[in-house]
């Protein structure tokens, strides 16, 4: 009987390592779990090891005794961040699959553009934590509660400033409709929301998502956003999808859109998120992703005056 080597270096716990070993007799697994952590530190940015591996305890191993576990895998369940050189040390790989969903995360290794085959989590991650932050940065801005901060800095409340705005009966557009972006509209459409949104391929007939009234293909997403009060991007990054939210998006947008981006930061074209900014067609900003040197510049420097950058939220990601 033919056994595969099942290389597992993405940190899980023992009931899930013990469930991947009882799926096929045939498995051979081999437990690396945290072996590459010294590596990955030394390789990639301090933010992106700081936010992922923590302090995380690093079993000791070598170099070459991590070369020889490579050498002998098939499969390697993996994780974010990953060792940037798996496709020259394995090769014998076959098949590596990512935890996380977003396939743009291996861009920077050597697995990219190989023969290996990839997947991804897409679809079985932790969507309602990420649906909760979009929904919760929708409510933070139309209640106006980015004003809050600056109040008590003042030691001052200026209520007339606030202008809440009831999210019931508003419009969002979901742009990308998968499992994040689903679990948006879900929550949305609980909060007495209309939901619209784009996906890559619509056909006719094809059933609305649960919470959607209205499901267009990329081509239409700039009425989409013409008829909305909220965005939230959920879209895979792609060439494709680059630049997507870039000056045409937002001269499409309704003068005192909030917008949150949960994809990647480079959908949205930054330069263009700064001038609709200044020129005031954003009630407010979410952003949960990486944000470039051209955005930390312009929120510390004059091109952001303080009223504008009370209104960029940003969440725990910073550049890489």
């Amino acid at each position: 009987m033919h056994t595969v080597n099942v290389l597992v270096i993405q940190p899980i716990v023992d009931e899930e390592l013990a469930q991947i070993a009882r799926l096929d007799p045939r498995l051979c697994i081999i437990d690396a779990r945290g072996w590459f952590d010294d590596e990955i530190r030394q390789t990639w940015p301090q933010w992106t090891v700081e936010r992922y591996l923590g302090r995380r305890p690093c079993p000791p191993s070598t170099r070459a005794e991590r070369d020889r576990l490579l050498a002998q895998a098939e499969v390697i369940l993996g994780g974010w961040p990953f060792p940037l050189d798996l496709r020259a040390r394995a090769p014998r790989l076959q098949w590596f699959h990512q935890r996380p969903a977003g396939a743009s995360n291996l861009l920077r290794g050597d697995l990219w553009g190989s023969d290996v085959s990839v997947t991804t989590s897409r679809g079985y991650g932790n969507t309602r934590p990420m649906a909760e932050y979009v929904l919760g940065c929708f409510l933070h801005f139309a209640r106006g509660l980015h004003r809050a901060y600056r109040d008590r800095q003042r030691q001052h409340f200026e209520h007339s400033t606030y202008q809440p705005i009831p999210v019931e009966g508003k419009t969002v557009c979901v742009i990308g409709a998968g499992g994040i972006g689903q679990a948006v509209g879900r929550l949305c459409a609980g909060a007495g929301m209309r939901v619209v949104g784009t996906r890559r391929h619509v056909s006719p007939g094809d059933a609305l998502p649960s919470g959607f009234s209205r499901l267009e293909g990329p081509e239409h997403v700039y009425t989409l956003l013409g008829e909305s009060h909220f965005v939230a991007v959920c879209c895979q990054w792609t060439p494709e999808t680059t630049g997507l939210i870039g000056r045409p998006a937002f001269a499409a947008m309704r003068p005192g859109t909030v917008l949150v981006n949960v994809a990647r930061g480079e959908i949205i074209d930054e330069e263009a998120l700064i001038a609709a900014l200044a020129a005031g067609t954003l009630r407010g900003v979410g952003l949960d992703v990486y944000i470039g040197e051209l955005m930390w510049r312009s929120i510390g420097s004059s091109r952001c005056s303080p009223t504008i950058c009370a209104h960029i939220w940003t969440g725990d990601r910073s550049p890489t």
